[in-house]
């Protein structure tokens, strides 16, 4: 094992290398959000002396245990509000200006963190020879809190999340060229709720100048607040706290911060109602960016059919079957009226949505049915406006869709939420990847790896992923399975049901 020596705007830093590519790990890139600093915008990282240790990730956001790290499993064991750290992996710290990309995690806002084994860079950085950066970022009440209407001075509050991520690039565009990599040259991508900061950063004038590309898997710019949806979650989440005003706030114990954001979570899932829009669906988080009007000045759905980030290229894709993932939560055993109870709630009575279902689908259950609603309304068609605002305005945009189905947990989820993301990273036999992916990993699977792996290169590193463009009348689409193929206007007849409704 070898080791490296970097000297960074803070200081000097030493990793590590392993399987060929040094690593540096848990670099502070702002001042730890604690005391006066909490709920409050990133400040710019605190200098040392001497030598950092950079063999060790920093501890994660402060969140409760479970969630999108027990699943995925993760190499830190602790939470804490002293949490910006991000991570470095590069071929050499040299002057060989390769392109960066830079990881943003999912966990619904409220969970997740940038040492899940299934986010090293290593795979990504060994075959594209770029530099792979991930990072935390403050989640749930300290992340997204809306305290604007208490207090001025936390105007910043319900998107300091993405501050932080605006923090990492800034810390990203300071330093990384001593790490090997080209600060003019970095692409942004995530998943999940790390796809919908990226979509939402497209709309962040702090943010702007700081990325070049961006690449957003399973999510897109749907999921904000407005202040007033902020403040009714801030007034839910206050008293859960048990606490009246913002001293309480200010003194309360990052435990029970943490307890608290839970507990509103939970009952969001057990009643949406009021935050799924049009609809009357939503997908159960409690802490989303609030479009305060000053940091996140406007819908980011609507800056971008503007013109925001116009330079800016952009790849968006979803899994065919995202929702199956979640329903795995929920109980089944819905006949055809129940269904159509639901889909009346959503679309009204006579609507052709069931029909349009059932020709792509002739086989599935209402249960199957319903999946692939809450899969359409929650992820696909939301990237699909994404990608009709980003035409609107002439930029260059690419469209994917992942349709590989994993035989784990009796097949019953298909090709779901997060599927993707072993494959992206070429971590197929990280922890916990074989017990998604249903069991030894096939030189098939490794080839749809590979493939995915060399699109996400490709555009990183010159903007074009390696099929055609999207555009309004053709709709082009890359399917990514065994097989691939480029698809026109895929599931049509089911995106014309939203028309009108989302």
């Amino acid at each position: 094992m070898g080791s490296a020596l970097v000297t960074t705007a803070q200081g000097d830093v030493q990793g590590f290398e392993r399987d060929g590519i040094f690593q540096f790990r848990g670099l502070p890139y702002a001042a730890p959000p604690i005391g006066e600093l909490r709920f409050q915008a990133p400040a710019p990282p605190e200098s040392w002396d001497g030598v950092r240790d950079a063999t060790s990730f920093g501890s994660m956001s402060v969140q409760e245990s479970g969630g999108v790290t027990a699943f995925l499993g993760d190499a830190v064991d602790s939470s804490s509000e002293d949490c910006l750290f991000l991570n470095v992996y590069t071929p050499g710290c040299d002057d060989a200006a390769r392109p960066v990309m830079v990881w943003i995690h999912g966990g619904g806002f409220i969970n997740g963190s940038s040492s899940t084994p299934w986010y090293d860079g290593t795979s990504l950085a060994n075959r594209g020879d770029v530099v792979v950066v991930t990072l935390n970022y403050r989640l749930g009440a300290l992340g997204f809190l809306w305290l604007g209407d208490l207090d001025d001075r936390y105007r910043s509050s319900g998107v300091n999340g993405l501050l932080d991520q605006t923090a990492a690039l800034a810390w990203v565009r300071d330093n990384i060229a001593a790490f090997g990599g080209d600060p003019n040259n970095v692409t942004i991508f995530g998943e999940s709720a790390g796809a919908m900061s990226v979509s939402t950063l497209l709309a962040v004038p702090a943010a702007r100048g700081l990325f070049h590309k961006a690449i957003a898997q399973s999510g897109a710019a749907h999921n904000t607040f407005t202040p007033a949806m902020g403040a009714a979650m801030t007034e839910q989440f206050m008293e859960k706290l048990g606490v009246t005003d913002l001293e309480g706030l200010l003194s309360a114990s990052a435990d029970d911060i943490a307890k608290a954001a839970t507990k509103v979570e939970a009952k969001l899932y057990d009643d949406p109602s009021g935050l799924g829009g049009p609809t009357g669906i939503a997908l159960a988080m409690a802490f989303q960016p609030v479009v305060d009007g000053a940091f996140l000045p406007k819908n980011p759905l609507v800056a971008v059919a503007d013109g925001d980030a116009v330079d800016v290229p952009f790849m968006t894709g979803t899994n065919l079957d995202e929702w199956n993932l979640f329903a795995l939560m929920s109980p089944g055993g819905l006949d055809d009226p129940k269904l159509l109870e639901r889909l009346e709630r959503i679309f009204g009575s006579g609507h052709p949505v069931r029909d349009a279902y059932v020709a792509d689908r002739p086989d599935a259950s209402p249960d199957d049915l319903w999946n692939a609603v809450l899969t359409d309304a929650t992820f696909r068609i939301p990237a699909i406006r994404l990608v009709e605002a980003r035409s609107s305005a002439k930029t260059s945009t690419w469209q994917y869709l992942f349709t590989w189905a994993t035989p784990a947990f009796g097949g019953v989820i298909k090709s779901c939420h997060a599927l993707e993301i072993p494959f992206v990273f070429g971590v197929l036999n990280a922890a916990g990847a074989e017990l998604f992916l249903g069991g030894p990993i096939s030189d098939d699977l490794r080839d749809l790896s590979n493939a995915m792996q060399d699109a996400w290169l490709s555009f990183a590193r010159a903007g074009d992923p390696g099929w055609p463009a999207w555009n309004v009348e053709a709709r082009p689409t890359q399917r990514f399975d065994l097989e691939r193929e480029v698809l026109m206007d895929p599931m049509s007849g089911e995106r014309r049901v939203w028309d009108g409704v989302l």
